[in-house]
């Protein structure tokens, strides 16, 4: 890879692309130290920016001082007191002609202290003067230079550093750094940057590197936000790329009568939502089209994404082809296929479920009737995509809850089809605030369910201690009494499962003990027979309490069950308290849920708690996790894909997300083919930022 990189970088790049020990001042020691910050070239460098600034207030005289402060001043060298004893310090005594300060320096070498600050000499001294026992002081000066050095900036910047580094030697090394900046074109939008109000991306640099004072260190001074910009841009030119590139891959048309979606829709309780609607026409206008559908369908939990899956299931069967739906699990491709059954007879077709407890006759039976064309719609989990698994003419492949499967996975299910590849629609219950879903699934059209369907009560949420366990109990007891059916979710504890199915086992002992047969667990270490019957037991109603662990997170659907309580609240993140809450209210009872929290609870449990207790919505409760939590937790980073920015802030910048991706298409409608003026500056843009996947597909595009 570095290999081929290196033949088509442009050798205007060359320099800061070359190893760090070819500035001033670095050994290998530096080099190694830099290494651990993820600095290895001049590039790094100039893109690695200060994170905060010392003011440094220059003064005239000592009298104007207000210690404990940072001050800069010129002094006259009037004598040495070396060390008196082991351990003691060398201190310089110094003059401004009417007060003395003493220059306090631990473990100095006489000849660097002599030759540094030689008697009678005027020096500009800068640091932290404080007074001790009446005198004024200060302890190894940051700054000692000769008078007609220059000048000393009043706010200097401070890097982050590791390893022996020290702020003097970064900041020579970035400065040495910027000096190897080409000259470039401009890449962003003129009309961008003039709205914005923005530098050159040369002088934004030198201004970034250079702050004059607090306000230069946010998020959004302009130069650091025009810096925040390169970078996404250069991502979302990278996914546009890829969705350009996989729009040229030619898809199968499929176009559907609706005679099968209008018997569903004339069989349904109450009428799709407007988001539904909306929803399906966009997925069905991608399966019409020529090429090849990459689309993600986020909805918030039960806003009702299955019922938008089947019908795009059905565009599929109306054009006389075949449609899948993977899960990542069993249990939920079993019940996948539960709600799925009522909806196949009203359309009346034939939906079967393959899951890798399918055995002999009974899967030899399905796998005949798939490649023949005589079952319409798979459901299953990834076993569907194993080699013996064939389709007669598979159109659409659908898979729940990406992020449990990788690309891999994606690129497999993408060869299932007969000739060209089947469209594919990805499906999330988990809201993803709109910055990370853009860096994240930016390559894939967004389709938003963001209405609930009618008939669904609002859940009443309560934040209650543990100190009144015995008192939800009997609460428990009462409803139960009057025919209820409820979650007992077991606390989230980080060392290990072991630990958490401890807690679950204890919790399922005591209340049963209480309220006998009624209660059944489910556990993740479960053997998924035992965790399958304890699951049916709690939809059927033989059993009226289901203890659990986070295993129930997504997807579990019993619409009579009406109460659900979480133990330890505080040690589950925003989404997953979101996640769990949503196993309840969907069916026609209004329904609680209990946030049991112990005490003491942080600032930040407390403020986790209030946010879901005031809403229901997901897409506001990820803003706020993303706000407290920063974008790696919110998707899990080890599994995220997020890609890792060194100046833009997803959290605190989601508008400049969205305005790159909106400036990355149009530039490529304009200039296909990025030969413009304006085309070539992105290109070096590309490779500046190391966008390896965009340069090799404008390469081969």
């Amino acid at each position: 890879m570095a290999g081929d990189r290196a033949i088509g970088r442009p050798p205007a790049l060359f320099p800061l692309f070359a190893g760090l020990e070819t500035l001033p001042g670095i050994g290998p020691k530096a080099a190694e130290a830099f290494a651990q910050m993820g600095v290895s070239r001049p590039r790094d460098l100039v893109l690695t920016l200060p994170h905060s600034g010392i003011r440094r207030r220059p003064i005239a005289r000592l009298a104007e001082a207000q210690p404990p402060e940072i001050v800069t001043i010129t002094l006259t060298v009037e004598r040495h007191q070396p060390p008196t004893g082991k351990g003691r310090p060398w201190r310089v005594y110094c003059s401004d002609g009417k007060s003395d300060l003493q220059l306090v320096f631990f473990h100095a070498r006489k000849e660097w202290i002599e030759a540094q600050l030689p008697v009678s000499a005027r020096r500009v001294i800068s640091g932290k003067i404080e007074l001790f026992d009446g005198t004024a002081q200060m302890v190894h000066p940051d700054h000692v230079a000769p008078e007609q050095a220059p000048p000393l900036p009043e706010f200097e910047p401070v890097y982050p550093l590791s390893g022996r580094l020290t702020q003097g030697v970064v900041q020579k090394a970035a400065r040495a750094a910027m000096t190897r900046l080409p000259e470039m074109a401009e890449w962003i939008d003129p009309s961008v940057l003039q709205r914005e109000g923005w530098p050159a991306f040369a002088d934004a640099l030198a201004q970034a590197h250079a702050p004059q004072g607090v306000a230069n260190l946010s998020p959004t001074d302009p130069a650091r936000a025009r810096l925040a910009y390169d970078e996404l841009f250069a991502h979302q030119m990278t996914l546009a790329l890829l969705r350009r590139d996989r729009r040229r891959q030619a898809g199968i048309q499929t176009q559907g009568d609706d005679r099968l979606r209008d018997k569903v829709l004339a069989g349904l309780p109450w009428p799709p939502t407007g988001a539904q609607r909306r929803a399906v026409a966009e997925i069905a206008g991608d399966m019409a089209a020529p090429r090849r559908m990459n689309r993600l369908l986020q909805g918030d939990v039960g806003a009702g994404k299955t019922l938008v899956a089947f019908m795009s299931l059905l565009v599929a069967v109306e054009a006389g082809g075949q449609g899948v739906l993977m899960a990542p699990t069993e249990i939920l491709a079993r019940q996948h296929f539960r709600a799925l059954e009522p909806l196949a007879r009203l359309a009346g077709i034939r939906l079967e479920a393959l899951t890798g407890r399918d055995k002999g006759d009974a899967r030899a039976n399905i796998l005949t009737d798939l490649a023949e064309g005589r079952i319409d719609i798979l459901v299953g989990t990834h076993a569907v995509i194993q080699k013996t698994v064939e389709f007669h003419d598979l159109r659409l492949a659908i898979i729940d809850e990406q992020h449990r499967f990788g690309v891999n996975q994606r690129m497999e299910l993408g060869t299932k089809g007969n000739h060209l590849p089947p469209d594919m629609l990805v499906m999330t219950a988990t809201p993803i605030p709109r910055s990370l879903a853009l860096a994240q699934f930016g390559d894939m059209d967004l389709s938003v369910l963001d209405e609930k369907p009618a008939g669904r009560q609002p859940i009443r949420t309560t934040v209650i201690s543990d100190q009144r366990l015995a008192e939800v109990v009997d609460g428990l007891a009462r409803a139960l009494e009057g025919g209820a059916r409820a979650y007992w979710v077991c606390p989230l504890v980080e060392e290990s499962e072991a630990v958490d199915l401890t807690a679950a086992e204890e919790r399922f002992k005591a209340l049963r003990a209480r309220f006998g047969a009624d209660v059944r667990m489910v556990h993740g270490q479960m053997p998924a027979e035992e965790r399958d019957a304890a699951m049916s037991a709690f939809a059927s109603g033989e059993a009226r309490i289901l203890v659990a662990t986070t295993v129930i997170e997504v997807g579990v659907d019993v619409p009579e069950a009406t109460i659900i309580v979480i133990e330890r609240a505080e040690s589950f993140g925003l989404a997953q308290l979101h996640q769990l809450r949503g196993r309840v209210g969907r069916g026609k009872a209004s329904s609680s849920c209990l946030l049991m929290y112990h005490e003491p609870l942080s600032e930040t449990g407390r403020r986790r708690l209030g946010i879901l207790r005031e809403t229901e919505d997901g897409f506001r409760i990820s803003e706020e996790d993303l706000a407290m939590r920063g974008a790696g937790d919110v998707i899990g980073t080890a599994q995220s894909g997020l890609p890792r920015f060194r100046i833009a802030d997803l959290e605190r910048q989601a508008g400049l997300m969205a305005l790159a991706r909106k400036d990355a298409q149009a530039f490529l409608e304009r200039d296909p083919a990025m030969e413009s003026e304006r085309g070539h500056a992105v290109r070096l843009l590309l490779w500046l930022m190391e966008q390896d996947r965009a340069i090799r597909l404008i390469s081969a595009g």
